[in-house]
């Protein structure tokens, strides 16, 4: 901060005694010697006599005690003092009261009170440099705020459609995991039913064969009674064969003669003529 301009101002309250005005003075003149010489401390006790003590109304008293607050870090002090001083009918007080309060509402990241402020100072005094110096300062840190802010959000925002990106691709993912054991399962299901259909086959041709195999087992056992049986009545196979056909003839030739005898006429109850 610039090296704050004392205000030489006319007391409100008239001191008629010498001794007192003379007092008064020099008081004055070592809270200033106090206050620029960077001794905060002796500085805001001898302003604070002169008001209280002494009585002294000067606006100017008023702004070196704010000053006084702002820098031993007193914020409480030091807004109550400028706030008094942010209505006062001289402009170029009131003008620097707004600007330190811009000041510190910057310090306390609160730019867009800030920025007001400052403005407001401007505005009571067009040539307080300071106010216009912070004014720009605090309108590029509230832009850039206001961009980073943002960038933020559309961080935010890619973040989030990243994430919803990511959680439909691994829903997608489980989807296809699930189509694919399903799959999986089906195949093996089908397999597993293919394989057992034939198996089944496979026992079903092995039992037809199993079957097949002992027909012929009896088939050839029964030729080879037959064939026993007839060489012990001393007949061949060949003898055997004729009298079979001979038999299966004259069976037929009796069928035949069957067929051709006239069917009885069941009795009518009349005469035959």
């Amino acid at each position: 901060m610039k090296t704050f301009t004392f205000f030489a101002i006319i007391l409100a309250v008239l001191i008629t005694d010498p001794k007192e005005i003379s007092k008064v003075n020099a008081l004055k003149k070592e809270a200033e010697a106090a206050y620029l010489a960077k001794d905060y401390e002796l500085a805001l006790a001898k302003y604070t006599l002169l008001r209280d003590s002494m009585g002294v109304n000067d606006p100017a008293i008023k702004l070196n005690l704010a000053h006084a607050h702002y820098h031993l870090n007193d914020t409480a002090g030091a807004k109550s003092n400028y706030n008094q001083l942010a209505t006062s009918s001289y402009n170029n007080l009131k003008s620097i009261a707004l600007q330190q309060l811009g000041v510190m509402s910057k310090d306390a990241g609160k730019l867009e009170e800030a920025l007001q402020q400052l403005k407001s100072a401007i505005k009571a005094d067009p040539t307080n440099q300071d106010a216009r110096y912070n004014y720009e300062v605090v309108k590029k840190l509230l832009e850039e705020q206001k961009q980073q802010q943002q960038q933020n959000q559309d961080q935010e925002n890619q973040d989030q459609e990243n994430k919803e990106g990511e959680d439909e691709n691994q829903e997608q993912k489980q989807d296809q995991s699930k189509d694919g054991e399903q799959e999986n399962k089906e195949n093996q299901e089908g397999e597993n039913q293919e394989q057992s259909e034939e198996e089944k086959q496979d026992q079903e041709q092995q039992n037809q064969e199993q079957k097949e195999g002992e027909e012929e087992e009896q088939e050839k056992s029964q030729e080879q009674m037959t064939k026993e049986k007839l060489e012990e009545m001393g007949i061949s196979e060949e003898k055997a064969r004729q009298l079979l056909e001979a038999m299966r003839q004259s069976e037929i030739k009796y069928l035949q003669h069957q067929k051709r005898k006239p069917t009885k006429r069941p009795p009518s109850g009349k005469p035959d003529w």
